[in-house]
């Protein structure tokens, strides 16, 4: 876990200075021009917020066919974790959207469907705080994250793919990154290293999470107890 920690603090903080010291990725003002440089945190932020989602779905699945509380707080701390992230990204792509687009909120279907996902995740945390029982709590939270790991696709690549989008620039330099990197290399690099740097932190954060809602568990069940 030493590496993680170590990795996720070093690889951040280099994507900080390399995204102030580099050239933006996009120099067009219609892109925000220095506002742009927010790519390098926006995006891998959303990708991690998928991936949380989806690892939470899979610890429901874990938890329905073993029924270990281990994976319940694993599957709960990572969609916590994934609508962090997610908050996160929404902001700094309203920063960027302001710059570029002229507002924070655009009406844009990738705002739209990721603010839909922070809501559908948002009324997960209300129900499983409203849940008494714990293995009810637990079977009910499996089967919504399940569901969510579901729906999480279609809201983050299907969805937004069917309409018109004010992100056509962003995905250019995503996909140059992704599939082109001589053609952008400084972009890439500082991408994939800030997309590493993100990751890192996600399971380190995990872990942190995860051990803290172990703790919180037995001090309730000594309180129950005594």
């Amino acid at each position: 876990m030493i590496f993680v920690k170590v990795g996720a603090v070093i690889l951040i903080t280099a994507v900080i200075v390399a995204a102030f010291l580099t050239p933006p990725p996009l120099t067009a003002m219609a892109s925000g021009g220095d506002a742009s440089r927010l790519f390098y945190f926006h995006v891998p932020m959303a990708q991690v917020s998928f991936l949380s989602f989806m690892v939470a779905a899979a610890f429901a699945i874990a938890y329905l066919r073993t029924r270990a509380a281990a994976h319940d707080r694993v599957a709960a701390t990572s969609a916590e974790l994934g609508m962090i992230f997610s908050v996160v990204a929404m902001i700094t792509g309203s920063l960027w959207a302001k710059q570029a687009w002229g507002a924070y909120w655009n009406w844009d279907p990738r705002q739209l469907f990721l603010f839909a996902l922070v809501l559908f995740y948002g009324a997960f945390f209300a129900l499983r705080q409203a849940t008494v029982n714990v293995e009810a709590r637990r079977r009910l939270s499996a089967v919504y994250l399940i569901f969510g790991g579901a729906i999480s696709p279609l809201l983050f690549f299907v969805l937004p793919r069917l309409y018109r989008s004010l992100h056509e620039d962003a995905n250019q330099v995503v996909t140059a990154a992704a599939t082109k990197p001589t053609m952008s290399a400084q972009v890439a690099v500082v991408f994939v290293t800030s997309t590493i740097g993100f990751l890192l932190l996600y399971l380190w954060l995990l872990q942190l999470g995860t051990a803290a809602a172990r703790i919180h568990e037995e001090i309730g069940m000594r309180e129950a107890k005594s």
